[in-house]
């Protein structure tokens, strides 16, 4: 149990420190960048002492609005919940970070990721993932962001992979991706706590290399008005899922997590029109095929 409680502690102390470095990066390439710093608290269950974390929200011109949050929390969980994970009893820690980044050009795409570790009465396990919501065709942006994860991933790629593109799909419109995937994983514990902290370690240390440099590559291209209004449409199908389909999101809320933290995955902006297509033909009807599962 010491061993645990060790490795537990390094594990936030890890995604506190990538939390800096991501920072650090996103304020080099976005010399406009301001940040609201919001350290929080809860409390559990059974109003006790629950942890909290460090929320991190970015305005600035080149990313529109963005969160890197932080948290580490415990405690007495809803009974009721805690039947749904998959440990024994009703407490439960769990540390982890989570980022969305929504550009201002439409050249750029959006991005998600979050590793999480948590441990509920005899058992802990691991979660997480990166997935990128692109706007424009640009498919060796796609085919890059993909190469750094087959590199970081090895084996675990091909299978993390399809967990991505079956899990991020708006499922109430058929088979449609709300990006181009990524990897995704959940309840991951091969037995050895000790590998398993620093596999999922290594793989959010390369989260940095996967999307900067195609920010670099597009952040002084110019955009038109229809690329921004395909833009604020694909934002509306990002809320779609956030709101309808994404486990993070509810586990935050039912685990009594900072509402505003939560939703910051959401975009500044989105649009919505009734049965919207993009023109057929052009650049956007294009990049709407690449909406569906394939191999990169």
């Amino acid at each position: 149990m010491m061993q645990l409680e060790g490795l537990k502690t390094d594990f936030h102390q890890h995604v506190r420190e990538l939390q800096e470095s991501i920072t650090r990066e996103m304020s080099s390439l976005d010399t406009d960048l301001k940040l609201i710093e919001d350290p929080w608290q809860r409390t559990d269950h059974a109003h006790g002492p629950g942890g909290g974390g460090l929320t991190r929200a970015f305005t600035g011109q080149i990313f529109e609005n963005a969160g890197v949050n932080t948290s580490c929390v415990f405690g007495k969980i809803d009974p009721q919940f805690a039947k749904h994970l998959q440990g024994s009893g009703d407490e439960m820690w769990a540390a982890g970070i989570s980022l969305i980044i929504h550009p201002r050009n439409p050249k750029i795409p959006t991005v998600h990721a979050n590793f999480r570790m948590i441990h509920q009465g005899d058992k802990f396990w691991f979660g997480g993932g990166a997935d990128l919501t692109p706007y424009y065709p640009y498919e060796e942006d796609f085919s890059y962001f993909h190469g750094v994860w087959k590199k970081a991933l090895g084996e675990h790629y091909t299978p993390m992979k399809k967990t991505c593109d079956e899990y991020f799909n708006n499922h109430h419109r058929g088979i449609e991706m709300r990006g181009i995937g990524g990897f995704f994983f959940d309840h991951f514990n091969s037995g050895h706590t000790q590998e398993d902290v620093n596999l999922v370690k290594h793989f959010s240390r390369h989260f940095i290399e996967s999307y900067f440099p195609i920010v670099k590559k597009r952040m002084n291209e110019k955009w038109t008005p229809e690329d921004e209004d395909f833009m604020l449409h694909r934002r509306g199908r990002y809320v779609e899922f956030n709101l309808l389909h994404d486990r993070g999101t509810l586990f935050g809320l039912r685990t009594n997590g900072r509402v505003d933290s939560i939703l910051i995955s959401l975009p500044a902006r989105c649009k919505y029109s009734y049965q919207y297509k993009p023109v057929p033909g052009s650049v956007h009807d294009k990049m709407w095929g690449y909406y569906q599962p394939r191999d990169w």
